[in-house]
C-alpha cells in the first residue's frame, strides 16, 4: 500500500507520533532540553508567579490539555523572552512611517509573533502627493516591500512569518487588492482580507449591486463584489472581514474602531496591540461518552491566568506594543480537538447534536473565563481601560476569548486543529518543518482496523487517501450507513453546516473565529455568493473559503494523481 511512500500515524509509546517529535525538535526544544515534559518545565517556570501555577501550568501542559501558542513554547524562559502570538501594527501614509513599520514588524517576526496590517491609510497608486513625503505607489507596491522583508526574516527564525494585509472596501485601489493574489505564489508571506461594512452587504442582499460604491472611482458594488467572489473562486484569497460586527464587539470603543487583525483573523486588534493565545484540547475532556463541564471551567480558569501572567512576563519587541497591549490586557482562550471530541460523543460534525453542543462549549469556555478574569481583577487590579470599557463589572482584562488554528501545538497535542473537521482520514501534510509527512487519524484507525481484517483496511486506507472520505464506500461490510454518518471529513460537510459551527462558537466569543469553509471544487462562484451573505447574515466577523483543488500548493492534500 502506498507505494513508495511512508504513513506516520500519530501514536507512538512516548505519546508523541513522529511527526510531532520531528516538530518538537526543529521548533521546540532548547539546550539541555530532550523532551516534551523539558519544553513544559521551562515555559511553567517562566510564567507562573507562584510554585502552585508552576504545577498547575505544567501538569496542564504535559498532559496537553492546555497549550500556549508556540511563541510562548519557543521564547518562555529564554533570553529572547517573546510570548505573544498576535499582533497589529499600524500603516501610515509616509515613507519614513511605513519603514518604521517594516522594521518593528521583523522585530516581532524574528520571535515567531504573525502580524496583521490595515493599508487603507496608503494612497491610492493614482493620487498625487501635494507634500512630496506620502507613498504614492498604492497600497499593494507598499504590501510587496513587507513581503519581502518577511521573505528576509524568515532566514533567521524557526517560525514561518505570517502576516495578513487588510484594505477597506471603500479604498480607491480596492480592485487592485483583491486581485493583488490571483497569480499563485505573488505575496506568498501575506494572507489579505476585505473590510467590508454592513451597508455594503445590505446592498448585495437586496440585490442592489449596480449603485455606484465609491463615488471617486465610480467603481459599482456588482464590481467589486464579483471580483471579490471571482478571486475566492479561484483560490481562495481574499478573506472577508465584517468592519461593523467586529466593532461591536469592541469593549475599549474610547480607544478607536478596530480595523486589523492577526494574520488568521482570529483576533481584531487596535494598532499596536498584542494578544497571548492559548488553546483548550477538547477531545480530553470526555468521559463514558459525557463532556467532563466541570473540569473543562476549571481548565478554563487557570489557562485564563496563564494568559494574563504572560503579560507582564513578556518581553514586547518595542515599547508602543507594551504600553498598548498592558492598557487592555486582552488574551485569545480557544479550543482545539473539536472533531476528536464530536468522534467519542458519536457525534457526526454536521448534526445538530454537534451544533447544539459546540455552542454551550464556548459558552461555558467564556463564561469561565469571565469568572476568572473578574477574580485578577480583584487580586490584582481591573485593565487600566476598563472605567473607559463596556464593561459593567471590574475586569483583568478586556477580551479573553479567540478561536486559533492551532496548526502546530494540535501536532503536539495529538489532536484535530482547532475546530475543523478532520481533512482526511488518510492525507498528506506538507509545509511542516520542511518535510512531508503522510498521517492517518488515529482514531479510524483503531475503529476500522480492530474490526476488519488487514487487506481489507489496506484498501480502505488506500480509497480515504485517494478520495478523501468513505461515503463512496460501496461494501457496507467494509463501512456501514451509520459508520458513513459519523465519519464524515471536511469533504463532505455542505458549506452551510462548516458556517453554522463557526457561528455557533461566535455567537459566546469575544474575538474571532479561525476556521476555514470548505467547498468542493464543483462549487460554482453562486455557491460562494450566498456563502459570503449567509456568514454575514449569520454573525460571522469574518470568513475564509477554499474550494478543493483551487491551489497547487496547499498543507494538506490527497495522493498524487
Amino acid at each position: 500500500m502506498f507505494t513508495g511512500e511512508k504513513i506516520f500515524v500519530w501514536e507512538t509509546e512516548e505519546g508523541l507520533s513522529f511527526l510531532a517529535s520531528e516538530t518538537l525538535k526543529a521548533r521546540y526544544l532548547r539546550e539541555g532540553e530532550k523532551d516534551w515534559e523539558d519544553v513544559c518545565e521551562r515555559v511553567a517556570k517562566a510564567v507562573a508567579v507562584t510554585e502552585e501555577e508552576y504545577l498547575e501550568f505544567k501538569d496542564l501542559m504535559v498532559r496537553k490539555i492546555f497549550l500556549p501558542s508556540s511563541p510562548t513554547l519557543m521564547n518562555a524562559g529564554t533570553e529572547l523572552g517573546q510570548l505573544a502570538a498576535c499582533f497589529v501594527i499600524p500603516v501610515e501614509a509616509s515613507v519614513e512611517e511605513i519603514f518604521d513599520s517594516v522594521k518593528t514588524a521583523a522585530l516581532i517576526q524574528k520571535t515567531g509573533g504573525g502580524t496583521g496590517f490595515d493599508f487603507s491609510k496608503i494612497r491610492s497608486d493614482s493620487s498625487p502627493s501635494s507634500y512630496g513625503d506620502d507613498a504614492t505607489s498604492g497600497p499593494v507596491t507598499v504590501m510587496k516591500l513587507f513581503n519581502e522583508a518577511t521573505e528576509i526574516v524568515k532566514q533567521f527564525g524557526r517560525r514561518r512569518g505570517a502576516n495578513i494585509g487588510i484594505l477597506d472596501i471603500s479604498h480607491n485601489d480596492i480592485l487592485s487588492f483583491i486581485r493583488a493574489k490571483r497569480v499563485e505564489g505573488e505575496l506568498s508571506n501575506f494572507n489579505i482580507s476585505v473590510m467590508i461594512p454592513d451597508a455594503f452587504m445590505e446592498l448585495v442582499e437586496a440585490n442592489r449591486t449596480e449603485e455606484v460604491w465609491n463615488r471617486q472611482t465610480g467603481v459599482t458594488v456588482e464590481l467589486i463584489f464579483s471580483e471579490i467572489v471571482e478571486g475566492i473562486w479561484r483560490n481562495g484569497e481574499p478573506g472577508i472581514l465584517f468592519y461593523d460586527r467586529i466593532n461591536r464587539d469592541n469593549f475599549t470603543p474610547s480607544l478607536g474602531d478596530i480595523s486589523a487583525t492577526n494574520p488568521c483573523g482570529e483576533e481584531p486588534l487596535l494598532p499596536f496591540e498584542a494578544c497571548n493565545l492559548g488553546s483548550i484540547n477538547l477531545s480530553l475532556f470526555v468521559i463514558d461518552r459525557k463532556v467532563n463541564w466541570d473540569f473543562l471551567r476549571e481548565v478554563a480558569g487557570k489557562a485564563i491566568r496563564f494568559l494574563d501572567n504572560e503579560i507582564d512576563k513578556n518581553t514586547y519587541p518595542v515599547p508602543e506594543i507594551e504600553t498598548v497591549t498592558k492598557r487592555t490586557r486582552k488574551v485569545g482562550l480557544g479550543v482545539m480537538g473539536l472533531h476528536d471530541m464530536l468522534l467519542k460523543l458519536g457525534l457526526p460534525y454536521d448534526s445538530q447534536e454537534a451544533l447544539e453542543l459546540v455552542e454551550k462549549l464556548m459558552e461555558q469556555i467564556t463564561w469561565a473565563a469571565i469568572r476568572e478574569s473578574r477574580k485578577l481583577a480583584i487580586e490584582k487590579d481591573p485593565f487600566p481601560e476598563y472605567e473607559n470599557s463596556t464593561w459593567e463589572l471590574p475586569m483583568r482584562n478586556a477580551a479573553l476569548t479567540a478561536v486559533a488554528p492551532t496548526g502546530t501545538i494540535s501536532i503536539l497535542a495529538g489532536c484535530s486543529a482547532g475546530i475543523e473537521p478532520v481533512f482526511s482520514w488518510a492525507y498528506r501534510r506538507t509545509q511542516t518543518i520542511g518535510r512531508e509527512f503522510m498521517l492517518v487519524h488515529p482514531f479510524f484507525r483503531e475503529y476500522f482496523k480492530s474490526k476488519m481484517p488487514e487487506a481489507d483496511y489496506n484498501w480502505l486506507l488506500e480509497h480515504v487517501y485517494k478520495h478523501g472520505t468513505v461515503q463512496n464506500v460501496e461494501d457496507p461490510k467494509l463501512v456501514s450507513e451509520e459508520e458513513k454518518w459519523l465519519f464524515k471529513s471536511a469533504f463532505d460537510i455542505d458549506w452551510k453546516a462548516h458556517i453554522d459551527v463557526q457561528a455557533a462558537f461566535q455567537r459566546h466569543c469575544h474575538a474571532g473565529i479561525s476556521k476555514t469553509i470548505n467547498m468542493p471544487d464543483s462549487a460554482g462562484k453562486e455557491d460562494i455568493k450566498q456563502a459570503l451573505v449567509y456568514a454575514w447574515k449569520h454573525g460571522l466577523k469574518g470568513l475564509t473559503i477554499y474550494r478543493t483543488g483551487s491551489r497547487q500548493h496547499v498543507v494538506l492534500s490527497l495522493q498524487k494523481s
